[in-house]
């Protein structure tokens, strides 16, 4: 793992995702190192060459979070790291953030693979307008180890129990959903006691992990390759359309509430134009 601290001038960023206004990222790369993770694009613009998951930029801060600047606003933590990873057992960052934000009346959104975040669960608790989601895709272990080095499937679902047990609003994040792999149902009905929603996202290939994850399917799910071509390649999207019928349809019956992303790149580009034209 490579790791060197850096100094920045602000941890806010004005946020293009449909669902914030700002986000804060307090680390570069994250030691997840999820095969999927769309945040690999990274490297673009910081100059690493390592592989994503083998390093780590270590963000210090001095200058205090503009509260008055969030006031009522939406804000996210993270959204190109997980501000949970590793390095942050040493390094505090993201428990110094919440510190700062304890005061905010902003509404802040949390998202992780890490069991980690019950270390500040005492800063959770005082927070006003809290949401955290736990990323959960499968209930195989050994698929999610394949797939990151982030806590254990079992860990992740005691960490949403523990949470929702200290009256912190729990959402299980399904993300990304594989095609013919992710039991989605099965997900609910293990989980549904201690979640209050659940966030269901699809699983987008481009740019440099694409062949990787096809490869992977080809060589462990050898019946199912031919339908991720059809998706991934063939760009046939009937698969996600029948999906998001689905979810609606037993949701709805279940009186589970739930967002769909599954259309998260126009989401994007429609908030974009909404911004543009003031």
């Amino acid at each position: 793992m490579e790791i060197k601290e850096i100094v920045v001038n602000d941890y806010l960023t004005k946020s293009n995702l449909p669902s914030s206004d700002y986000v804060i990222n307090p680390y570069v790369g994250c030691s997840h190192g999820c095969r999927y993770c769309y945040a690999s694009f990274m490297r673009r613009f910081t100059g690493h060459k390592e592989n994503w998951g083998d390093f780590i930029d270590i963000k210090k801060c001095n200058k205090k979070i503009n509260l008055k600047k969030i006031s009522e606003k939406k804000v996210f933590l993270s959204s190109v790291t997980d501000c949970y990873n590793e390095l942050e057992k040493k390094y505090l960052i993201t428990r110094k953030i919440l510190k700062e934000l304890v005061d905010s009346d902003c509404y802040l959104s949390i998202s992780t693979k890490s069991s980690l975040i019950l270390r500040d669960i005492d800063l959770l608790k005082q927070m006003k307008n809290l949401t955290v989601s736990i990323s959960i895709n499968t209930l195989n272990e050994k698929f999610k180890n394949d797939m990151d080095n982030a806590s254990t499937i079992k860990e992740r679902l005691n960490t949403l129990k523990e949470l929702h047990k200290n009256g912190i609003y729990t959402v299980l994040f399904m993300s990304p959903i594989f095609p013919y792999i992710t039991e989605w149902k099965k997900i609910i009905e293990e989980s549904k006691e201690y979640v209050d929603e659940y966030w269901f996202e699809n699983l987008n290939l481009r740019g440099s992990y694409k062949k990787d994850i096809l490869d992977y399917i080809k060589d462990n799910y050898k019946k199912i390759y031919p339908k991720y071509i059809e998706i991934y390649d063939q760009k046939n999207n009937n698969y996600w359309e029948t999906l998001a019928d689905e979810i609606n349809n037993y949701c709805g019956a279940n009186n589970i509430k739930y967002v769909n992303y599954f259309y998260h790149k126009k989401l994007v580009e429609k908030k974009k134009e909404s911004v543009k034209n003031g």
